[in-house]
């Protein structure tokens, strides 16, 4: 009933849609697309060159220990890290179906490595809508903590003695084809990117055609009167949990204090929205997780983020009034591009290490 409502709305209103699918499409192709797909291909080839074996020996003791983690599972948190859901989900799930990692340890990493990127939560969040990169790093500093606290709260008690180290089946170490790997990378990010395009541009419609329909608007403002909430607060919640970046855009557009808008962007992020989740489920449904339990885990992360951005608020070193203001020095693209250069450094290490080995042996 809801997919023929909406196919009403759009032989009712085709302008009004077209233009809706155009805007996330722009969204799609130039913020998303330019920013996914070098990494998914980079990504794709380390994993087939044993790049998991790598992250494992140099970062596993470090990321995966503390969160009761075996080691095989750090390029998981490290991609989610840098490059944000949904594809900490992606390789979480590429680990579980190589066997790496049982099913409750595969369920454990999924709410674990779920986060927002740095690009987003600095960039687009941060330095565009809030004009000030400073809280950026506050938003993106509590969504990374929130993980670490998700990953001490989750039980642990299913973990297996010992894992086994990925080996690639279909290579061997001393001969990787890389011209097959850049080939299969290619194909896998396509097919991972233009997956996570679709979901972009349908829930744009499905965003907009909601945010500009009368009853809605009439439905926020009654219960904005009812509990005496800014009416922005309930915009901005409940179109946020649909799709994160409208609802962002919201918050950070209306009156409200930075602190609560900061609470509120936090909670947010760490709950991811529907748009991501439906991403997320595209990718580990043939696992069958439970999605109910999911959701529950990203609600208690959010609310996790916005506790420690509240604490973090009240610190008294944070100095918020030196915050409300766009400081002119700050230049969005600088900003990205050093963050992209780092993350590049970081990913191709493994790459790194591997051909410095193959050099030694050939000397």
């Amino acid at each position: 009933m809801l997919c023929t409502f909406i196919i009403i709305y759009i032989i009712v209103n085709p302008k009004d849609c077209i233009n809706y699918t155009i805007s996330g499409t722009k969204l799609f192709f130039y913020s998303v697309f330019p920013s996914l797909f070098p990494f998914l291909i980079l990504i794709n080839i380390i994993i087939s060159c044993g790049g998991i074996n790598v992250y494992s020996k140099l970062f596993g003791n470090v990321i995966c220990k503390p969160l009761g983690l075996p080691k095989t599972c750090s390029l998981a948190i490290i991609i989610s890290l840098f490059c944000g859901y949904p594809l900490g989900a992606k390789y979480s799930s590429d680990l579980h179906e190589k066997n790496l990692i049982n099913f409750k340890t595969y369920e454990r990493l999924l709410n674990i490595a779920s986060n927002g990127s740095p690009l987003f939560i600095i960039g687009a969040v941060g330095t565009s809508m809030l004009s000030n990169s400073k809280l950026g790093y506050i938003l993106l500093l509590s969504n990374c903590l929130s993980c670490i606290v998700m990953g001490l709260i989750l039980p642990n008690k299913f973990r297996l003695k010992d894992y086994k180290p990925y080996v690639n089946s279909n290579q061997s170490k001393s001969n990787i084809n890389l011209g097959l790997s850049f080939k299969n990378a290619i194909e896998d990010s396509i097919k991972t990117v233009l997956s996570i395009g679709g979901f972009i541009i349908i829930f744009s419609v499905f965003i907009n055609i909601i945010k500009d329909n009368a009853l809605f608007s009439i439905a926020t403002e009654n219960i904005s009167n009812f509990f005496n909430i800014p009416s922005e607060i309930i915009k901005g919640l409940s179109l946020g949990m649909i799709e994160l970046t409208n609802g962002c855009s919201i918050i950070c557009t209306s009156n409200l204090s930075t602190s609560i808008k900061l609470i509120i962007l936090s909670f947010l992020i760490g709950f991811s929205g529907i748009s991501i989740t439906s991403q997320v489920y595209s990718m580990i449904y043939k696992f069958k997780i439970n999605m109910k339990k999911y959701l529950f885990l990203k609600t208690i992360q959010g609310i996790i983020s916005s506790v420690i951005t509240a604490i973090l608020c009240n610190v008294s070193i944070l100095n918020f009034s030196s915050l409300e203001t766009f400081s002119p020095s700050i230049n969005y693209n600088t900003t990205a591009s050093h963050l992209y250069i780092i993350t590049i450094l970081i990913i191709i290490l493994p790459f790194i290490i591997s051909l410095k080995r193959k050099l030694s042996k050939l000397s």
